[in-house]
Formats: structure tokens, sequence, C-alpha cells
């Protein structure tokens, strides 16, 4: 069955509905900064549909697109300023930085107020995940991932899981949350010989890798789950294409992700279409952690 990660979070917004109503009342509007460094196409886009989501939501959206030459003193002077600034509730950095930046992404990222890393990046909230406490923030796209299990009901204690991939932003932390919450989990990258080994004894699968197709029907076991979070612009080779109506910007191309997804489509107990399935929990998740914030700043406050 293909999972609707749009209906999911419908649903997250419905729920956080009563948090703004309450944060309304008390004169507090949730605000978040987006900060964007440089040109790159697929961070413009991602960065607008945050930046349209707050809007939807009644959520003061602050969007600041820095020059991809600035320097990493001038980003962190920008983050200070956010970080002193009460309308201010959650700071979202779109990564990757350009090339002259990455080696400071880290120091740049750890930056900001703990109190308001609502992208779960900082090195405080990394800790507390590894170290199996309660993060005040989770990495948006691996706690999306959780939410959707939530959603129907899957069983996590006990499972094998999978996950291909090993970034930063989604594998490890990923691999970490299925852990804590007591799954045998093994963790699958580039270098990993005879993947397919792996992937078979697999009950709930989540790939990570922006590599196109790698996922094959053949690589599954029966009426197992399919996290598929890659996702790739390819040319159309297939006018016919099952999600060409998510495709709308770009005649020319698709997005795909990193599995087979029309073939394993009814071979798997749940998969997740691209675009469509963890994609609109990404979003969600920020929304919902940027409305914590200000619910935490509240709270505190009185």
């Amino acid at each position: 069955m293909s999972i609707c990660g749009k209906s999911i979070a419908l649903n997250i917004y419905k729920n956080i509905n009563s948090d703004l109503v309450k944060l309304k009342s008390n004169n507090v509007i949730p605000g978040l900064a987006i900060i964007l460094i440089g040109d790159d196409k697929s961070s413009i886009v991602y960065t607008k549909m945050k930046e349209k989501k707050c809007k939807e939501l009644g959520i003061n959206s602050y969007y600041y697109h820095l020059n991809s030459n600035i320097s990493k003193n001038d980003v962190i002077n920008k983050i200070n300023t956010l970080n002193n600034d009460n309308n201010i509730h959650g700071i979202l950095m779109q990564l990757p930085f350009p090339n002259h930046l990455n080696k400071s992404t880290y120091e740049i990222l750890n930056e900001i107020d703990i109190k308001k890393d609502v992208d779960g990046f900082h090195t405080t909230n990394v800790g507390q995940l590894f170290l199996n406490k309660t993060p005040r923030f989770y990495p948006c796209t691996p706690l999306g991932c959780i939410e959707i299990l939530k959603y129907y009901n899957v069983e996590i204690s006990g499972k094998n899981v999978v996950v291909v991939g090993c970034s930063q932003i989604v594998g490890k932390p990923l691999a970490m949350m299925f852990l804590n919450l007591e799954a045998t989990v093994t963790i699958c990258h580039i270098k990993t010989k005879n993947l397919k080994e792996h992937t078979l004894k697999a009950d709930i699968l989540c790939v990570a890798t922006g590599v196109p197709n790698l996922i094959t029907k053949d690589m599954i076991k029966k009426d197992s789950i399919i996290l598929d979070i890659g996702i790739t612009k390819i040319k159309k080779d297939d006018t016919n294409d099952t999600n060409d109506k998510d495709n709308k910007n770009n005649k020319n191309y698709k997005l795909v992700g990193d599995c087979d997804y029309d073939n394993i489509l009814n071979y798997s107990k749940l998969i997740t279409p691209v675009p469509g399935g963890v994609g609109p929990l990404t979003i969600a998740m920020l929304m919902r952690q940027t409305v914590n914030s200000a619910l935490f700043n509240l709270n505190n406050s009185n």
C-alpha cells in the first residue's frame, strides 16, 4: 500500500492548530527564520515550500537569502542577531552550504541557540539523541519517518531495521532513533558489500542515498515496510509515470526515489512514494517543532 505523506501531514497540522490558537490568545505568533546561502535551485525550492507552509498556518516566516560568497563570520553574526530576536522561535539553516563553508557546517549550526534549533542539528541535541535522552528538538526528516510508522501503528521494538545511507542529516540520526525504540538496526552505506544480503532481512527498510532505483523488488522481503527518503530529478522516459501529476514544474523531468516504486508497490506492505511520501512530513515536523518552541517559551515566561 502506498503511504500518503500529505494526509499524515494534514493530520499533524490539525493537531497543532489548537496550540496556535492558545499562542494567539496570549499574543504570541510563532516565528521561523529561514536562512538560505547561495543559489542552489533545489534549496530555493525547499525553502520557499517551508515559507509557504508558514504563511498557510499563520506562522511568521523571516526569509534570509544570503550571498553565496558570504563569510563564516557574517553568517554567525546573522545567527546571533536572530538568537536575540524574541519574535523568532526557530532558526533553520538550509543545507548543504556552499563549498567554502562546508568544513564549518557544524561550527555554524552550533551558533544557533539550542532553544531555537528546530531542525535538530545542534550537537547538544544530536548528543542527547545518541545518549538515548530526550533532545529538545529532533532532525525533521528522521522524525517524520518515525511519525509515519506511528500513524500506521507499526511495531518497531524487536524489528529488523535496515538504514541505507549514513548521512549526518538522515541516516545516522534515523538509525539512532530506531535503536532507541529497541529495534535491531543495520546501517549500510557506499562501502557495504552485497547490499541485497542486508536488505532482504529488513522488516523496515529506510533508504536515503539519492541513487535512483537502487532498491529493486528482488532486494526486499515480502510485506516489508519501505521508507524511501531519497529524491532525484531525472529525465522522463515514461509519460505514464505513476507520480506524473506531482511533477508539474518541468515536463521533461520527474522526481524519483531510491526504490523501484512501481514494481515494489504491491509486494511491500507499506511504501512511501516520491514525491508525496516523506517530504511532507519533513515540513510538518519543522512546523510542529517551531510551534513547540513558542509554547515552551510561553510556558516558561509565566
